[in-house]
């Protein structure tokens, strides 16, 4: 399969691109390789090959889940500029 300089106008007018004659030229040249690339990966057989989702065999490692006591309030609340009721106090945003 060959691209045209025609095709590629046509994606680049899609794309809302303008290119020059060079860079036409060069894209055209640059796809076509591409696709000569992927013919040639198409000839290799796959058959007994497992399809993957990645290459290598990674596990995530997750701690246990439990239960902790959490931060004491007054040590949370210990450098806020100001607070209220226990609570952080912020300036109103809403009206």
């Amino acid at each position: 399969m060959k691209i045209t300089r025609r095709e590629v106008q046509h994606v680049a007018n899609l794309a809302r691109l303008r290119f020059n004659e060079l860079e036409m030229e060069r894209f055209t040249h640059q796809l076509n390789a591409i696709l000569a690339y992927i013919d040639k990966l198409n000839e290799l057989d796959t058959s007994r090959v497992e399809p993957t989702y990645h290459v290598l065999d990674l596990v995530n490692v997750f701690r246990e889940d439990g239960i902790r006591p959490s931060l004491p309030r007054e040590i949370a609340l210990a450098n806020a500029p100001e607070r209220a009721d226990g609570f952080f106090k912020v300036p109103r945003i809403v009206e």
